[in-house]
């Protein structure tokens, strides 16, 4: 049975300076970034497919990325991969001391774990180099980065009290992105709709939605339904373009009760 060992020999041998490949040596741990960040969104879809054989086969390509990184990093004498299992091992027993301390507890609350949590994950930063604000999310996506500074912000005590002062922002926000594209003022579109988004991101924080998952999820209704539109309009025999937006729309809406 093959192991975690034999993956981390078959990537040693494709970097070999003398008898690997030329394009697997090439790489850095930048150059590969785009492929890792690519193989977690395939991960993310096979999960939404309920995609059973394809979700394993997306785990291990996203586990030869890791490995990858692990390689490089071991090269330039950084770290290995065992210091890679070490870290996340030492802080999983770190941050579940109702797990594995001696006075564990079993009882605690989804509330109760996640301030524990919190709170473990902040003393750790402490006893780190302090850094500035946003810092530690600077390379998350857009949209999980602005749910973590309103998150830290929160901490501060600087957030709205109530959510409806939420929705009050976001029409705010709405309503000066209409007089930005009114006045078609590209910078300025361009900064009204980071606005309003960022507002609505903190939509979903109030009400502990994961943004990013959410709109994967209007993403997948969004293409069974216009799915079902091509389908449609293709057994009508009716051509795709503007002039036939009214019978699109009518198949649109019909798509809701088919497909979701």
């Amino acid at each position: 049975m093959n192991s975690i060992d034999d993956l981390i020999e078959v990537m040693r041998a494709l970097r070999d300076p003398q008898s690997g490949c030329p394009w697997d040596i090439r790489q850095t741990s930048a150059s590969i970034a785009p492929y890792t960040l690519e193989e977690t969104h395939e991960l993310l879809d096979a999960i939404e497919r309920n995609d059973t054989e394809n979700l394993k086969e997306e785990l291990g390509d996203l586990l030869f990325n890791i490995v990858f990184h692990a390689r490089i990093a071991e090269e330039q004498g950084l770290f290995k991969f065992d210091d890679i299992v070490y870290g996340i091992v030492s802080k999983m027993k770190r941050r579940h001391p109702h797990v594995f301390d001696a006075d564990r507890s079993s009882s605690m609350s989804d509330e109760d774990l996640s301030k524990q949590w919190q709170a473990l994950k902040k003393q750790e930063k402490t006893a780190r180099a302090p850094v500035p604000f946003g810092a530690d999310s600077a390379s998350l996506s857009a949209i999980n980065r602005a749910t973590v500074l309103q998150a830290e912000a929160a901490a501060f005590g600087f957030d709205w009290p109530h959510i409806g002062d939420v929705f009050d922002k976001l029409e705010e926000e709405a309503g000066e992105l209409k007089a930005a594209v009114a006045a078609n003022h590209a910078e300025q579109i361009s900064d009204e709709l980071g606005d309003l988004l960022f507002v609505a991101m903190n939509i979903a924080r109030h009400t502990k939605i994961d943004a990013e998952m959410s709109l994967r999820g209007t993403n997948r209704k969004f293409i069974n339904r216009f799915q079902y539109v091509l389908e449609q309009m293709k057994s009508a025999d009716i051509e795709m373009n503007q002039q036939q937006l009214e019978r699109m729309e009518e198949f649109w809406q019909e798509s809701k009760s088919i497909v979701g």
